[in-house]
């Protein structure tokens, strides 16, 4: 834990880098932080002679095709209803993107070629999911995909030719695949099956065998492939046998694995590997930030030369062409969202791109510091505190964030809502309570059966960490989540009423029976793994109700911001609806947003935008001293 422990200050250093500035701090409009990127999601063709990316056309965001000196410029879509929110290259003459209708939530997969032309629909089956087998790669004219158009409950795997859009079945499912995996031929050769509780790693030797078990793991161990290292040898992250993630390469004739790199305080969340070149590039781990362990001399002073381009700025490689020459680096750091760069090796020449938002400085943003805190049980919890400029970092407001999953964790880099709330005068504190990834398996299990106790406890004990330290005003303290954080927001204020002004959920659940019984079929196979880390609704009803928030609405006793989609498919619309009725007939201030045709999290800016700004209003109303 020495590398977390040089980091995690206590308040007397944290507070001495609070922004004891006196000058004058200009407000950000609001507008700026939310709207829709000036230009994202830069990639590159495989013959790196073009350079694709999203812009807003009609406040959505689009692809567009440039030449590499930005001269000739093609609009290829033009969705006026959502945003595109993934696409890639299938070859060089061509794009497939995904998109969601608004209306039934249905996935579509289209095509269109590089100058625009012959725009065609290849898949849009109604009430039928899309799942890309090898994202971003096509083999021979072709796409591997899985749907569950046969069976809801289950995706069989399917080959896609991207000319005729004819579907060839690949393989069945028996019903308990979860995942399909291809070699770097596009073949299908490895898969995951589940019966709820435990996870089988599948194997074979060509498409004309049969998959054999390679080994069994309970749920709690992971074993998620990366790729083919060679035949019959695959590189994975596994925590088998360990408490730590690390990135192994497995014998799939024999199991066994051979360890390529762990870190003894956190697991390794990524082991980058070449699309096109099909090996491993460098493991990478996250403690207060992310960091690489390299495993190619090659990859590790092309690293260092972009950071000595590119200095005091987090560097990430986004796309490269076929040959190795040409690279797409997007660059970040906690007060910037970055920029994106076409970067040539063979010159060590950089090319700006675009900015993701020019409308502020990074000098006019705040710092987002590493924290660390004591559990009444003594569990050290890590998280970020982000304290606004022009303050002495004492007797501040604070909003607290608590993230969505649980399954999840807050990492540093730019975050709009947090810089937003920063520049409006609050604190912004996260934290990575149990039950969230990153810091081993123990960690992530002591939060099962656990979403109303001991996470909201982890919870509470850093909001009244940040009051002892001085740093929170506790008169002056909101909570804000979304999704399970939305959750814990109402949580918060059902149970401790006492430490917050008041609370905003966004697409937060309210009664984990309906949750849990509302797993959609096609998650039918992780039933019983819901079970044992959410909660069976049936053995353990008193602890749902006693949990859920719907059932103590009388507790609450603050004002309330809540925010929802009519097609949300996790929350049940109905019952935040009656949530909101029972609060107004106590006569709590409740101000509801509630959109039509939206999901699970606001997708359309006029809809995002809308709102932060009651956001805004909703805390400047509530937040203010005595």
């Amino acid at each position: 834990m020495q590398i977390l422990r040089r980091y995690f200050w206590v308040a007397g250093i944290l507070l001495l880098t609070a922004c004891f500035q006196t000058e004058r701090v200009r407000q950000i409009p609001m507008e700026d932080f939310f709207k829709n990127p000036e230009k994202t999601n830069f990639m590159i063709s495989p013959d790196g002679r073009y350079i694709s990316y999203l812009k807003p056309y009609k406040n959505r965001l689009n692809i567009f095709v440039q030449t590499l000196d930005g001269q000739d410029v093609t609009r290829l879509t033009a969705d006026t209803t959502l945003n595109i929110s993934y696409y890639f290259w299938a070859n060089n003459d061509e794009l497939l993107y995904l998109q969601n209708s608004s209306i039934d939530e249905t996935p579509k997969l289209f095509a269109v070629n590089r100058n625009g032309s012959n725009s065609r629909k290849l898949i849009g089956i109604r009430k039928t999911k899309i799942r890309l087998i090898a994202p971003g790669k096509s083999f021979n004219n072709e796409i591997l995909v899985a749907l569950n158009k046969r069976d809801s409950s289950f995706f069989d795997a399917y080959k896609l030719n991207l000319s005729s859009g004819k579907l060839d079945l690949l393989a069945k499912n028996p019903g308990n695949i979860t995942e399909w995996f291809a070699d770097p031929q596009g073949k299908l050769r490895l898969a995951i099956a589940s019966d709820g509780v435990d996870e089988t790693l599948l194997y074979r030797h060509s498409e004309k065998s049969s998959f054999k078990s390679v080994l069994t793991n309970n749920f709690k161990t992971t074993v998620a492939p990366l790729g083919f290292s060679k035949d019959s040898f695959i590189y994975a992250l596994s925590n088998q046998n360990r408490d730590k993630m690390a990135l192994v390469e497995i014998d799939c004739n024999t199991g066994k694995e051979r360890v390529i790199y762990s870190n003894p305080d956190v697991d390794v969340s990524e082991g980058a590997f070449s699309k096109y070149k099909n090996h491993l590039m460098f493991a990478g781990y996250e403690t207060w930030k992310k960091e690489r362990h390299y495993l190619e001399d090659r990859v590790k002073n092309m690293y260092q030369n972009l950071e000595k381009l590119l200095p005091n700025t987090e560097i990430k490689i986004s796309d490269r062409d076929t040959s190795g020459t040409r690279f797409i680096i997007r660059t970040f750091t906690d007060r910037n969202p970055g920029t994106f760069y076409l970067y040539t090796n063979t010159d060590n020449k950089l090319q700006k791109l675009s900015d993701v938002n020019p409308a502020f400085t990074e000098e006019e943003m705040c710092e987002m510091k590493p924290v660390s805190f004591k559990t009444r049980d003594g569990i050290t919890v890590n998280g970020y505190l982000t304290l606004p400029k022009g303050r002495s970092g004492k007797n501040l407001p604070i909003v607290v964030i608590p993230h969505g999953g649980p399954s999840a964790r807050n990492s540093w880099g730019y975050n709009a809502e947090v810089q937003f709330l920063a520049n409006r005068g609050y604190g912004v504190f996260q934290l990575n309570y149990r039950g969230s990834t990153g810091y081993g398996k123990t960690f992530w299990i002591a939060g099962f059966k656990q979403w109303g106790g001991k996470i909201q406890d982890d919870i509470t004990d850093g909001v009244r960490w940040l009051i002892n330290e001085g740093v929170a005003d506790p008169k002056r303290i909101a909570i804000f989540g979304s999704s399970f954080g939305g959750f814990s927001a109402l949580n918060g204020l059902c149970f401790h009423p006492e430490l917050y002004r008041c609370g905003i959920s966004y697409s937060g659940l309210t009664n984990l029976f309906t949750y849990v019984k509302a797993v959609p079929p096609y998650y039918k196979p992780y039933r019983q793994m819901y079970y044992e880390m959410v909660g069976n609704p049936e053995t353990d009803a008193d602890y749902f109700r006693n949990s859920s928030p719907v059932f103590h609405t009388d507790r609450i006793k603050v004002p309330v911001l809540i925010a929802q989609g009519t097609k949300d498919p996790r929350v049940n619309v109905n019952e935040t609806n009656q949530f909101v009725k029972e609060l107004k007939k106590r006569k709590i201030p409740v101000t509801y947003i509630l959109k039509e045709d939206e999901g699970h999290f606001f997708k359309k800016q006029e809809n995002r935008i809308e709102f932060y700004r009651q956001l805004e209003k909703f805390l400047e109303v509530n937040m203010q001293k005595n």
